[in-house]
C-alpha cells in the first residue's frame, strides 16, 4: 500500500491538562466531531461529549452562543474531568464571540481551542475589532484556534472587493473561481492578522468549508500550496446517511491521498435514532482505509451470493464488528496493538478459507448444500471447527482469547 505523505505544515497544540493533541507538522491526521446538545444543559452535552470521545473523536466541539452556554461550559469540562475524559474542548462562536470570551473567563480557560469564522464576526469597522478581541482571548490564555470560513457565511465585503476587482480583468475569471479565491483570501489574510495581534502561526489551524466535492477538493489544493498552517478537512453540511457518506469520503480522500489535511470531521445529518457517533466511526474508516492510521480491528466479509442464501455469516459479521467496537475502549490501553488485528468473517468455500487464512483470525461458514461445519484459522492454520447454534458466541470467544494472547502485555500473561 503506498500511504500518503502529509504536506510539511505547521504544528499546533491543543491542550487540555496533560493531556496533548498535536495538529499538523507529522501528526496524525486528527479526527473532530460536534454535540448537537444544548450546550446549556451541561449534563446531556458532557455524556454527549463522553460517546463521541470513546467512539473516536480526539476533539470535540461545542456551541457556545449564548451568555448561558458560556456560562455552562466550565460545568461541562467538570464533568467530564469526573468521568476521566481528558478530551479537549473546543468553542464555536459566531457573532457575539468576542463578548462572550470577555465576560465569561472561566469559558475561555475550560475550552482547549476557539472556532471563529470570519465571515460572522462583524461588519464595517467591528469586523476587526472584534475578530482582534478572540484572538487577543486566544493570547490571553495560550489557546489554539481554527480560523473556519465557511461559503454559506462569506465575509460579503470580501466578495464584492473581489467581484469588483475581477470585472476589470482582461479575462475575467468565472464566479466560482472568485468564490474560490474569496474562501481562501479570507482564512489566509485573518491568519496574517491573528499572527499581528501576537497569536503564533503554530496556534493556528485554517479550513474553507464547502458543501460541493469538487469544490472542497478545489479549494484545499489551493490552500495548500499558498500556506504552511495545518489545515482542518470537512464537506459542510454532507448531508444523511449514505449521500452524506459517500460525499465526505470522495472529498477527503482525493485530499488525504494528496497529502492535504491534518483533523477531519465528516458533517453527517444523523438520520432519527441514529447515534451522533456515526460521523466518528466513519471518519476512523477513511483513515484506517487510506492505511493513515489504525483505530479498531478490521474485519473482511463477504458480501453474500446465490451461494450464502443464509444470513448466518451476516449475522456474525455484524455481531463481530459490533462487539469490537464496543470493547475498544478497554482494549486500546489494556491490550496495545490491538487495533492492528485483521478477522474475517466469510460465507462459502469460495474465497472462505483463502481469506481466512489471511487474516489473524477467520472463520468459513458454510454456504448453500455445504457441511455444516464453520473451520476456525488462526494466524494461517486451521486450528477448530464449530458446528451447532452456537457458532457465534463460540467464536467471538475465540476471538477474546485470541486478543488475550496475543497483545497483553508479558506481565498480564506470566
Amino acid at each position: 500500500m503506498i500511504v500518503p505523505q502529509l504536506r510539511d505544515s505547521l504544528q499546533a497544540r491543543v491542550v487540555w491538562g496533560g493531556n496533548v493533541v498535536t495538529v499538523g507538522g507529522g501528526a496524525p491526521v486528527r479526527i473532530q466531531s460536534m454535540t448537537n446538545t444544548d450546550t446549556v444543559d451541561a449534563i446531556a452535552t458532557a455524556i454527549q461529549v463522553k460517546e463521541l470521545a470513546l467512539a473516536g473523536s480526539e476533539m470535540v466541539r461545542i456551541t457556545v452562543n449564548t451568555p448561558e452556554a458560556a456560562q455552562a461550559v466550565p460545568y461541562i469540562r467538570e464533568q467530564l474531568d469526573r468521568m476521566g475524559i481528558a478530551v479537549p474542548l473546543v468553542g464555536d462562536f459566531h457573532y457575539n464571540g468576542h463578548r462572550l470570551l470577555s465576560e465569561f473567563p472561566d469559558c475561555a480557560q475550560a475550552l482547549s481551542k476557539y472556532r471563529i469564522n470570519p465571515g460572522n464576526v462583524g461588519k464595517g469597522d467591528k469586523r476587526d475589532k472584534q475578530f482582534g478581541q478572540m484572538i487577543e482571548a486566544a493570547v490571553k490564555w495560550d489557546k489554539a484556534v481554527r480560523i473556519g470560513v465557511n461559503w454559506g457565511s462569506l465575509d460579503q465585503d470580501l466578495l464584492a472587493s473581489l467581484m469588483d476587482k475581477n470585472s476589470k480583468r482582461i479575462e475575467p475569471w468565472d464566479a466560482k473561481q472568485v468564490m474560490y479565491e474569496a474562501l481562501i483570501l479570507s482564512a489566509l489574510e485573518s491568519a496574517e492578522r491573528a499572527q499581528e495581534i501576537g497569536l503564533a502561526a503554530e496556534q493556528i489551524i485554517l479550513s474553507c468549508k464547502v458543501s460541493g466535492v469538487q469544490d472542497l477538493i478545489s479549494v484545499y489544493r489551493a490552500l495548500a500550496q499558498r500556506s504552511r498552517y495545518a489545515l482542518h478537512l470537512g464537506l459542510t453540511e454532507a448531508g444523511m446517511g449514505t449521500k452524506g457518506t459517500v460525499a465526505s469520503t470522495a472529498a477527503l480522500s482525493v485530499l488525504l491521498q494528496d497529502g492535504i489535511g491534518d483533523t477531519i470531521r465528516v458533517s453527517l445529518t444523523p438520520a432519527p435514532g441514529e447515534a451522533r457517533t456515526q460521523e466518528v466511526v466513519v471518519a476512523s474508516e477513511i483513515l484506517q482505509s487510506l492505511g493513515l492510521r489504525k483505530f479498531v480491528p478490521s474485519v473482511t466479509a463477504c458480501p453474500g451470493c446465490g451461494r450464502t442464501t443464509s444470513t448466518t455469516f451476516q449475522e456474525l459479521t455484524k455481531q463481530i464488528d459490533d462487539f469490537l467496537r464496543e470493547k475498544m475502549p478497554v482494549w486500546r490501553s489494556a491490550y496495545p496493538g490491538v487495533e492492528s488485528l485483521k478477522v474475517a468473517v466469510m460465507g462459502c468455500i469460495v474465497n472462505g478459507p483463502g481469506e481466512s487464512k489471511h487474516a489473524d483470525i477467520g472463520i468459513s461458514l458454510p454456504g448453500t448444500g455445504e457441511a455444516p461445519a464453520a473451520p476456525v484459522f488462526i494466524d494461517g492454520e486451521k486450528r477448530m471447527t464449530l458446528r451447532g447454534d452456537a457458532i457465534a458466541a463460540e467464536f467471538q470467544a475465540v476471538v477474546e482469547d485470541y486478543i488475550r494472547q496475543r497483545f497483553a502485555p508479558s506481565s498480564q500473561n506470566t
